[in-house]
């Protein structure tokens, strides 16, 4: 798979990864216990990491970042899915779980089927260089 069409993949599974962050971050039932709250904030903290290299088109930034999050996000969806029924046994957060673990299994599929190219080489600007005299 090519590195782009990895990063287009990746953030449409993250675009569900969001939605799951949204519904757990107003989910009442969860608000007075940190490990749990540890799941949308991780989810967050994941998704918004890779967004300036999103913006800026650095594809290596980008899957780098991203495959660097996926042991973090693989954890909370395993600790999810084990704790959510303490919580509320309602379809809600099953679906929830079950989608969480999709976008756990989606991201290693996109990653194992890519190879990351090399970082982007940002050359130095020659105005840094330039020494200017106070005046």
């Amino acid at each position: 798979m090519a590195p782009e069409d990895a990063v287009e993949r990746l953030n449409a599974t993250l675009s569900h990864a969001w939605m799951i962050r949204t519904f757990l971050k107003h989910a009442e039932e969860i608000q007075e216990n940190v490990e749990m709250l540890d799941v949308p904030r991780t989810l967050y903290d994941s998704i918004r990491a890779v967004e300036p290299a999103l913006e800026r088109g650095d594809v290596p930034e980008y899957l780098r970042r991203l495959k660097g999050k996926l042991a973090k996000i693989r954890r909370v969806a395993f600790y999810f899915r084990d704790h959510y029924k303490e919580f509320s046994p309602h379809t809600n957060y099953a679906m929830a779980s079950a989608s969480l673990l999709e976008v756990v299994r989606r991201m290693e599929e996109i990653f194992a089927d890519v190879i990351i190219p090399p970082p982007i080489k940002v050359l130095p600007d020659p105005i840094d260089e330039l020494e200017i005299p106070e005046v």
